[in-house]
């Protein structure tokens, strides 16, 4: 007998799915090659603040779980783009309608943040300062 899958159930491999979709790395650079094939330099330019590292550790799990491929073109130097799958496609929609929710809605994330930030921690006893 085979479970449903349940993501929230920690060891439920779709946990792994949301993980990795879920990261705002993977999301910068899916929106990214929705553009078209990016060489790894394009990446690193188009996305601030993504180190080396972390850029490389995405693209191999994006790779892995099959939403990306690699294509090694042997050159001087050698070129290396990456482009979504048709798996990684079916994911443009979903990441772009978040992207657009962040653009609309980042205004009263940051008045809310504010209101929050600028609270008093309320402390029984405690004056406030």
């Amino acid at each position: 007998m085979t479970l449903a899958p349940d993501p929230y159930a920690a060891l439920c491999p779709s946990r792994q799915v949301l993980d990795r979709v879920g990261d705002r790395w993977t999301i910068l650079i899916m929106r990214s090659l929705a553009g078209g094939p990016r060489r790894f330099t394009e990446l690193a330019r188009e996305i601030e603040g993504i180190s080396q590292k972390m850029l490389t550790q995405t693209l191999r799990g994006l790779e892995r779980d099959g939403l990306i491929t690699r294509t090694v073109t042997p050159t001087v130097p050698v070129r290396v783009d990456y482009e979504l799958t048709d798996l990684g496609r079916s994911l443009g929609e979903p990441i772009a309608a978040l992207e657009r929710w962040a653009v609309d809605h980042m205004g009263e994330v940051l008045d809310a943040r504010d209101r929050y930030d600028g609270r008093e921690t309320e402390i029984p006893g405690r004056q406030p300062r």
